[in-house]
């Protein structure tokens, strides 16, 4: 008999990291259930979802993604490179590729480091007097769209209008968010047209797959907002751990924070092309199937003392940017982001901490995020 996991399980929904931890001990896979969704299949180890994430039989496609209901002329541009497969995915991945290198990320520091010190300039004014203030507010969220608007060539005087699109984006559903889609792609078309992204000599991609990615972009490069508020808590409850990445004796650290606090908890669903075995089941042709992510990246099975937060872990093959085709391009840029912005924050405010103990998380089965985050900047 197939494991059930019940998505509307309270329990779950508060510490979806033990929910899934124990059925990946009972089982490599299990089924997600709950009113109105489901059922799919869910591989909670990490060899076998390594395997899947990375195998052919299981491809994107339109229906891994929310739906949207935008205006007939945004809809050609919705269609990213994610919801693609085979050769047409492999060849824009090849022409966006050189520009999402470690190398090419390494080069754009400098830029992120100016965002970053501007926006921790902002920070501080934001603040209360006894020096309290909500960070994920004040420099998260921001910190990913003014990167994203640097890159695509956003003039100044619109960033404001695009921090709003951002948040608006990372919150992933309501009516700014659907509001927000047309500013954006309209947005990239200008940009586009005036050649005024980093991004206009990438490859041979025509100006519609350059607006596009420009939407890709904005909607896949959020997650460094939930990460860094995430790996705040999670820093000043490791003290040696938050020294030893202060001191620059730990360059695994954003690996360690995405295995560890990693905001996607469930791998966006693959469907079957094909009927094909699973850890053991019979998949259907047609039939999603998701990775536990919170399951896998602590699996006893891949990682040595999965349950202990380890900056020096090495190798850490954790499955938080995905693996296999789909392995997520923007990679070395959301790790250069997060790490600049945790550097930047502790070394401006070596004496940072908490302002209420235990920040609670919202209740999310399928994503690890807080509602806000507030800190002192100083004691």
């Amino acid at each position: 008999m197939i494991m059930e996991i019940q998505l509307n399980d309270p329990d779950l929904s508060r510490d979806p990291i033990t929910g899934y931890g124990r059925a990946r001990e009972q089982a490599p896979i299990a089924t997600l259930v709950a009113p109105g969704f489901g059922p799919m299949w869910a591989v909670t180890r990490h060899a076998e979802a390594r395997a899947m994430l990375a195998d052919p039989r299981f491809a994107l496609g339109e229906d891994s993604f929310q739906h949207l209901d935008v205006p007939a002329h945004c809809r050609p541009y919705l269609s990213t490179m994610q919801h693609k497969n085979g050769d047409e995915h492999a060849r824009l991945r090849r022409l966006v590729t050189p520009e999402f290198s470690a190398r090419r990320a390494a080069e754009f520091r400098p830029a992120i480091e100016r965002i970053v010190d501007t926006l921790l300039d902002e920070l501080a004014r934001a603040a209360d007097p006894d020096g309290t203030v909500d960070l994920l507010r004040h420099f998260a969220t921001p910190l990913p769209m003014e990167i994203i608007c640097e890159l695509v060539g956003i003039p100044a005087g619109d960033r404001p209008q695009w921090r709003t699109y951002g948040k608006a984006i990372a919150a992933g559903h309501g009516s700014a968010f659907i509001t927000a889609i047309p500013a954006i792609i309209e947005g990239a078309q200008a940009a586009v047209e005036k050649k005024l992204s980093r991004l206009h000599t990438t490859g041979d991609l025509t100006e519609a797959e350059r607006v596009t990615f420009v939407w890709h972009l904005v909607l896949a490069g959020q997650t460094p907002t939930n990460l860094i508020a995430n790996a705040i808590p999670v820093l000043l409850d490791h003290p040696d751990q938050l020294a030893a990445f202060r001191a620059g004796r730990a360059p695994g650290t954003v690996d360690e924070l995405i295995r560890w606090c990693g905001p996607q908890l469930l791998a966006i669903p693959r469907h079957a092309t094909e009927d094909a075995e699973l850890a053991g089941e019979l998949i259907k042709k047609g039939e999603p199937v998701t990775a536990l992510l919170a399951a896998a990246n602590r699996d006893p099975r891949a990682f040595a003392e999965p349950e202990r937060f380890d900056v020096h872990r090495t190798p850490n093959n954790h499955l938080g940017f995905a693996h296999g085709p789909h392995f997520c391009l923007g990679a070395p840029l959301a790790r250069t982001q997060t790490e600049v912005a945790l550097t930047a924050l502790f070394d401006r405010y070596p004496a940072l901490v908490l302002a209420e103990e235990g920040p609670t998380r919202i209740p999310d089965p399928a994503t690890w995020r807080l509602p806000e985050l507030r800190v002192k900047l100083s004691q």
